[in-house]
């Protein structure tokens, strides 16, 4: 298949070196980062897109993704598809569906969950909205890029998707640092604390396969002085869209509210940037209850 990718950093590259690692001809473009071995490099977005069977793009936000949409859009030919692996707010998602379907192209929005790591191993987990035929078509490259792929319905349905698993995600990341934080205040032993929660109720992913403790359950950034790994100031952005998506749709989200300003916080006054969200138990650790 004949594939365009707009967007090559830490993600995207990894994800379209895979695509070519099957054989899939690839031609990419990014404004900064290199090109992977075998792709093809693109002077423009556009010229990436032409006469592509499916354009990926991977793009830090929604304004960036209307722009790119606009200009590879007119250059896809009728009948291609835009998957766009961002993670943006609904709203963009839906208005390049929209632009999309007047051209007679395809659109998904499928991002991503599972970091860097899943970018490079393929056992990326895709979260998709749009109509069934262009997930059909996309189909095959979600499975050479991850290790699952869901259809959630109809466009949008991807982003909201994400946007509420990441939000859960933020969520439980606080709780489980706190839980460390308290633990060692109390004087116990954070294997202990490990071995009891992993396999109790307080079973979580954030605890059992990221823990924040370092030398406690599998190998983490926590493990590597918390150098990310899926970072901070990309768990507010997340966290954020969320409560964008929380005013838009009339729901009630405390938690994710309070999620929100606690990452903004580590980010923006505490120094946070550039460090894994898990990083929040060193945070808790240096604090009262002030």
């Amino acid at each position: 298949m004949k594939i365009g990718f707009i967007g090559l950093g830490n993600m995207g590259g990894p994800m379209a070196a895979n695509l070519v690692k099957a054989g899939h001809a690839v031609t990419g473009f990014d404004l900064t980062a290199p090109m992977p071995d075998g792709v093809t490099r693109a002077t423009t977005a556009a010229e990436a897109a032409t006469d592509a069977e499916v354009v990926i793009t991977m793009l830090p936000n929604g304004a960036i993704l209307r722009s790119v949409a606009a200009e590879v859009i007119p250059a896809m030919t009728a009948g291609a598809v835009l998957c766009d692996c961002s993670t943006v707010d609904v709203n963009s998602a839906r208005s390049v569906a929209d632009q999309a379907q007047a051209a007679g192209v395809g659109a998904l929005d499928a991002p991503v969950s599972g970091g860097v790591g899943g970018a490079t191993n393929g056992t990326l987990t895709f979260m998709a909205g749009g109509a069934d035929a262009a997930f059909a078509t996309v189909k095959p490259l979600f499975d050479i890029m991850g290790q699952k792929a869901v259809h959630c319905g109809a466009s949008g349905a991807g982003q909201a998707a994400k946007i509420c698993n990441n939000m859960i995600l933020g969520v439980t990341m606080i709780a489980t640092c706190e839980a460390f934080a308290l633990a060692d205040k109390l004087g116990l032993d954070r294997q202990k604390m490990f071995d009891v929660v992993s396999t109790s109720s307080g079973y979580s992913w954030t605890m059992n396969a990221y823990c924040p403790a370092p030398g406690v359950g599998p190998a983490s950034p926590a493990d590597n002085g918390y150098k990310p790994g899926f970072a901070a100031e990309l768990m507010l952005k997340d966290l954020n869209l969320s409560q964008q998506a929380a005013v838009s749709a009339d729901a009630d989200t405390p938690m994710g509210q309070l999620a929100a300003e606690l990452y903004r916080r580590f980010v923006e006054d505490e120094a946070g940037r550039g460090m894994d969200f898990s990083a929040m138990l060193p945070r808790f650790e240096k604090r009262g209850r002030a």
